[in-house]
């Protein structure tokens, strides 16, 4: 019996290689954009003293949740910059993440709850119609920014009570 050895295609690691650069510049820039938002716009004593509606979830949940949001953010990213056809869903995808670093600053930097609810509304509306879009071209896509419409959906509820309560 004669063994033989075959050599790997080089071209393919340097593609595997360039893939995950990808994927990690994706998680640094998604996962380090919303933390360093969170950090340079967190809550302060204007928010502590605002009327809030009785559904409002205690301030430690909002940090596992964006975790868990950003990291399918950042893979849905990074799928759709290795699909160049995407063209629609690229662009949606830039929208939605825009109007998502938006948000913090306009409620707690800004403190305008009403310029928030607005940037939220667009950005509901900008996850939905990804969600649309994906499903017909990369169902995977689609299922994963489910939660996020979820979320934002009751952030958007959230923002809306905080504006009819003050």
């Amino acid at each position: 019996m004669k063994l033989t050895w075959r050599r790997a295609n080089p071209n393919l690691g340097r593609m595997q290689m360039k893939q995950l650069t990808t994927l990690l510049l994706f998680l640094i820039g998604v996962m380090g954009g919303g933390i360093l938002i969170g950090i340079l716009t967190a809550p302060g004593d204007w928010y502590a003293a605002l009327q809030k509606p009785f559904f409002n979830p205690p301030n430690w949940i909002f940090g596992p949740v964006w975790t868990l949001l950003y990291l399918a953010i950042a893979y849905i990213g990074w799928r759709l910059w290795l699909q160049p056809e995407q063209a629609v869903l690229r662009g949606l995808w830039s929208l939605q993440m825009g109007l998502n670093f938006l948000w913090s600053p306009a409620f707690f930097a800004a403190q305008m709850p009403v310029l928030a609810l607005l940037i939220i509304l667009l950005l509901l509306g900008a996850i939905s119609l990804f969600v649309r879009r994906a499903w017909q071209s990369d169902r995977l896509l689609a299922v994963l920014f489910v939660p996020y419409v979820a979320w934002v959906g009751f952030a958007t509820a959230l923002n809306a009570a905080i504006v009819f309560l003050n």
